[in-house]
């Protein structure tokens, strides 16, 4: 399938992990599409995939979502897909809260200010982050060998041994970054009911694959490889020190499946708030991680146990997909393995790059 002629997709954070694998993929599918990515480069590592921008025919432009006429400058487009983000959950606990509000709340509402111009599709991709983090912390849990899994019966509605679902209740702080998202998510809504936008939210869990600059505090499955591969400290930060808390994970090309056939058919998707990750299949602990890191590798590194947990941090996340399914026959293909290794081939074809970039 492909888009109309003329078709042009902007895709803001565009030279960030999930932008720039999104528009290159998208231009090398849709030929008759025009890819345009912008981005600050506030992102150490995002520089990278410039050279990869325009091998693909994907426009590179220099701008900031938080700056109105970076965005009213820009020429008509049919879909916009809102990747840019502050995305670490520690993003404002240092009280600099402006970067993170200025990007996440200010960026969205601009990019819905250019939409309702010119009568754009918007996919934004939001965050499991979206739900408090003192409810998730009151789960009932049972503890197994290598992690922690959600028990059957629990305290609050919206939570199975599946994982959270939409229905989760919000009441309740989340991180700044988590807040920003959120009120992001109804700017989205009332811009839809308001002004007739055609719009799907999509709550991410924890996205992984090549390309992904992942730190401690956000993209750990790469932070976890990067430092197996090019060295560096790790530590089980939190919950005892015992590296069982969880995150289900999804590869940065099964995202991409997804949002395409979002963008392709926007009338089916409209209106829908939907949980978008790996799910219980398709999940990790932090042991496991590192037990899986060091097959991949071929090396050992020690990990270190801090036991304070960290503020804004949870044991167990797992995306309960359930309504997101039911809309599509769209499902996760690649296992964690698979992840890892592909990022592991990454780092190892890449090596000298990143070791400049991020070291």
């Amino acid at each position: 399938m492909s888009g109309l002629p003329a078709h042009r997709v902007l895709v803001t954070g565009g030279a960030g992990f999930v932008g720039a694998n999104l528009a290159i993929v998208l231009a090398g599918r849709h030929p008759d599409w025009e890819l345009l990515a912008l981005d600050n480069l506030n992102r150490r590592g995002s520089e990278l995939n410039l050279p990869r921008l325009r091998t693909a025919g994907v426009r590179f432009v220099h701008g900031d979502v938080r700056e109105r006429d970076d965005l009213d400058g820009l020429a008509p487009c049919q879909a916009i897909v809102e990747c840019s983000a502050e995305p670490s959950a520690l993003a404002g606990g240092d009280g600099r809260t402006a970067y993170a509000v200025r990007s996440n709340l200010v960026g969205a509402w601009n990019c819905l200010e250019l939409a309702r111009r010119d009568r754009a599709q918007v996919v934004f991709l939001s965050t499991s982050r979206v739900y408090p983090v003192e409810a998730l912390n009151t789960l009932t849990l049972v503890e197994r060998a290598t992690r922690f899994e959600l028990a059957k019966s629990q305290p609050l509605p919206g939570v199975s041994e599946a994982g959270i679902a939409e229905g989760f209740p919000l009441e309740g702080a989340r991180t700044l970054y988590g807040t920003t998202k959120l009120a992001a998510e109804l700017l989205v809504t009332e811009y839809r009911e308001a002004f007739g936008l055609r719009a799907v939210i999509d709550r991410c869990g924890v996205i992984a694959g090549p390309w992904q600059m992942g730190k401690v505090d956000q993209g750990v499955f790469t932070h976890w490889m990067l430092a197996h591969l090019l060295g560096g400290s790790l530590s089980y930060i939190g919950f005892g020190g015992s590296g069982k808390q969880v995150r289900d994970l999804l590869h940065i090309a099964d995202l991409i499946d997804l949002v395409e056939l979002q963008l392709l058919d926007p009338d089916h998707w409209d209106g829908a708030t939907v949980n978008v990750g790996g799910g219980r299949a398709c999940s990790l602990s932090l042991r496991e991680t590192t037990a899986l890191c060091r097959e991949l590798s071929g090396r050992e590194i020690p990990i270190a146990a801090a036991g304070e947990d960290r503020p804004g941090d949870v044991p167990v996340y797992l995306s309960d997909c359930a309504r997101l399914f039911a809309l599509t026959s769209w499902r996760p293909r690649r296992a964690p393995r698979q992840v890892l290794r592909d990022i592991a081939d990454w780092i190892t074809t890449h090596h000298d790059d990143l070791r400049t970039a991020l070291c």
